[in-house]
């Protein structure tokens, strides 16, 4: 597995937001495929740990906006993490809430989505999304799986969350695996924090980075992502400036290069 650093990038610049966006429903095999057919070479997702510690594709902390879940497992609000193992999960409808030609599709496992990547040598950008509480072992979880996953593979996955902890724990798993810093804000400290948690990059709203924010960011080593970008004023406006990863959920409308 090939290092990544600033000088050795190998990512593509366009990262097709949760598989494809809101084309299909989001973080699930389905909607990676749709991302693919549209040219997209590097994805992005969300997982989170099962109950019984299998880590899965999902955003939310609560089963009710993209599973039929609620209904199901008789809840208004059932909890992902913590409450439910992976045989339950495995059998929700995760295709239903977005449209009737994706009924029954189901909530995919992590390995299944990095199999379907290696298989077709995709790229991915891994969210760490923890379940409160389960910062430390979401991020030591995922990055074990990632690491005997991609054993042998030429690129390793982007292992990227908003929690520090999450980060750290990867990093004290498999250090060898790339990491981003996520941020919705820039506080004071940000650059700091990114660089001692060893991360290769920071990926923030895209309204935040300027010529000030990208050069510090360049200055301290670290490549420049930017969420979720939907707009053409947007991006252009993040070309001129220089920075090097755009994730959209717009498939349909930018052409990745």
């Amino acid at each position: 597995m090939a290092s990544v650093t600033f000088d050795h990038w190998p990512y593509p610049r366009w990262i097709a937001h949760r598989g494809a966006g809101n084309l299909a429903p989001e973080n699930t095999l389905a909607a990676f495929r749709l991302g693919a057919s549209h040219g997209y070479r590097m994805f992005e997702c969300d997982v989170k740990l099962s109950a019984d510690g299998v880590p899965f594709l999902m955003h939310d902390a609560t089963l009710q906006r993209t599973t039929d879940g609620t209904a199901r497992l008789g809840a208004t609000a059932s909890p992902v993490g913590g409450d439910h193992p992976w045989a339950t999960l495995s059998q929700l409808d995760a295709g239903s809430w977005h449209s009737r030609g994706y009924a029954g599709e189901p909530l995919p496992s992590f390995e299944a989505i990095a199999r379907y990547c290696l298989h077709n040598g995709h790229f991915l950008d891994i969210e760490i999304k923890p379940t409160p509480g389960l910062e430390r072992q979401t991020g030591e979880v995922v990055a074990q799986h990632a690491a005997r996953l991609w054993q042998g593979a030429p690129v390793p996955p982007l292992l990227t969350s908003f929690k520090p902890q999450a980060l750290a724990a990867a990093r004290d798993a498999h250090p060898e695996l790339p990491r981003g810093l996520l941020l919705a804000t820039l506080p004071k400290g940000w650059l700091e924090a990114a660089v001692e948690l060893t991360c290769a990059a920071v990926v923030c709203n895209h309204a935040l980075w300027d010529k000030t924010s990208v050069a510090q960011a360049r200055n301290a080593g670290l490549r420049t992502l930017s969420y979720t970008v939907n707009d053409e004023w947007a991006v252009q406006r993040l070309l001129e400036l220089g920075t090097d990863a755009i994730i959209t959920d717009r498939v349909d409308l930018f052409a990745p290069t």
